[in-house]
């Protein structure tokens, strides 16, 4: 099960590498990871999207509250978070046609084509992860995907 743990700790070198090495170490895999400082550049959250039952998740808790650099670790609620993630897709585009169609299903999932060649489009879309592979699945009916760059999923409760 898709489990998301956010975790606030000190904005130090080295912070990212430990609790990377934690996950390493214990054998636990990381799908996604995103960092950056918080309102407090002193601090920094980091959101990992892990697999795991609820046993793994609360070892996962618990070896990370054991890091110096570790302030407050917080799984996110399934039902009660958004969740949001950024990607740059470049699409081969080399008819009209196909160009048309990207056109009107990018459109569709309020994405922006922010790139243009005479044989690619580069789109950014932002949403969920689902909808993200939603559109993927689409455009690969339509077309040859060239590149894909993913940002990580970013996270924040609801309450």
């Amino acid at each position: 099960m898709k489990r998301i743990i956010s975790i606030l700790l000190e904005n130090e070198s080295g912070a990212l590498s430990r609790v990377v090495g934690l996950f390493s170490q214990r054998g636990y895999n990381i799908d996604s990871i995103t960092v950056a400082p918080t309102e407090d550049p002193s601090l920094s959250k980091m959101t990992i999207q892990t697999m795991g039952d609820e046993k793994i998740i609360e070892q996962i808790e618990k070896q990370l509250h054991k890091l110096i650099d570790v302030l407050r670790v917080t799984e996110i609620e399934y039902e009660n978070y958004l969740e949001r993630e950024i990607i740059l897709v470049k699409i081969k585009s080399t008819t009209s046609m196909i160009r048309k169609e990207l056109k009107h299903i990018t459109d569709i999932f309020q994405g922006k084509i922010v790139n243009v060649t005479s044989l690619h489009y580069t789109v950014q879309l932002s949403g969920t992860s689902n909808k993200l592979d939603s559109y993927l699945a689409v455009i690969r009916d339509i077309s040859e995907i060239i590149e894909i760059s993913r940002s990580g999923i970013i996270s924040i409760s609801r309450n």
